[in-house]
């Protein structure tokens, strides 16, 4: 018994500690409201729902998913509220829980309104009209898939010129606010052309090449692909991690845990040594906890004991 006071005791002190340091990621996205051209009826309220439909599931091809072709015909039955704006369209606010029910019943997953912020960095760097020209476009991108995004002088290299690691560049990223960062390399008078893109998240690193709007496009397909568990609702997993002797250690392991997409909590169920075991309220459980860290460079599973998810941090 006084063994465990003293894991208690402590694990209170590390929550307290943590608190100021430990922050919820990503930004809350009106996925359920769009603006209706025109009369808010038949086929105009059906194309608002395709648009619904691609920033709720995350997925491009939504709107002609057979799946949930009852959802586009069946708009009228889901629209909530609606009133005129300023320009004379409508502004549609549709039924999201019912939505997010009627998607999950068709087998597709729903991506959380709770998204990554996502920094934008041009290397060379734009500047001018070129600069101007490009947050139009990726603004318009970002509004169709639903991602959070804003162009930001994130550091990505050092002082000679060498690219920084993930890591460093993901901590100038937070300090601006960010939760990842989609980085455009390409010539800068060519916003027409072939961009070489890299998407930096607390788990992973991806490239691909494509235009300004497939930059978007693929940093949204990296985010869904993690989500493909959030059919399922939210469960309580536990995370035993190794190799966490320090309070930055528990910083940095909460901040990875709290960057999972559908993660609702994160708390230190138990102390001990050089080990932590965290509870985490995830929706998907330990299959979105797994699919989420599959990537990751600081924290490597080593197994499962006692129905636990088990992992190595490296700092």
């Amino acid at each position: 018994m006084p063994n465990r006071a003293l894991k208690v005791t402590f694990t209170g002190l590390v929550l307290a500690l943590l608190l100021p340091a430990v922050c919820c990621a990503g930004r809350i996205v009106r996925v359920y409201e769009t603006d209706v051209h025109g009369d808010p009826s038949g086929p105009a309220l059906e194309d608002a729902m395709r648009r619904v439909l691609v920033r709720a599931t995350g997925r491009l091809d939504a709107g002609a998913d057979p799946l949930l072709t009852t959802l586009v015909t069946g708009a009228s039955r889901y629209v909530q509220s609606s009133r005129p704006t300023a320009n004379g369209d409508t502004h549609v606010v549709f039924d999201g829980d019912a939505l997010e029910q009627a998607i999950a019943s068709a087998g597709r997953s729903v991506w959380e309104q709770e998204r990554p912020f996502t920094l934008v960095v041009f290397n060379p760097p734009l500047s001018g009209a070129a600069a101007e020209a490009a947050r139009v476009e990726l603004d318009k991108a970002a509004e169709i898939r639903g991602l959070p995004v804003t162009m930001a002088p994130v550091p990505i290299v050092d002082a000679n010129g060498v690219e920084l690691p993930r890591e460093a560049i993901l901590q100038g990223a937070r300090r601006l606010g960010g939760d990842a960062v989609l980085i455009a390399r390409g010539d800068s008078g060519a916003l027409t052309g072939v961009w070489q893109w890299t998407l930096h998240t607390p788990f992973s690193t991806e490239n691909w090449t494509g235009s300004l709007d497939a930059g978007i496009n693929g940093a949204v397909d990296a985010f869904a692909r993690v989500q493909d568990t959030s059919t399922y609702g939210e469960l309580e997993t536990f995370v035993q991690v190794g190799g966490v002797t320090t309070l930055n250690d528990y910083a940095a392991v909460s901040r990875l845990l709290e960057s999972i997409p559908g993660t609702r909590r994160v708390s230190v169920f138990e102390a001990n040594g050089g080990t932590a075991t965290f509870s985490v309220l995830v929706r998907g459980g330990a299959e979105a906890v797994d699919r989420a860290l599959s990537g990751s460079t600081r924290l490597s599973r080593v197994g499962a004991a006692n129905a636990q998810l088990v992992y190595e941090y490296s700092p």
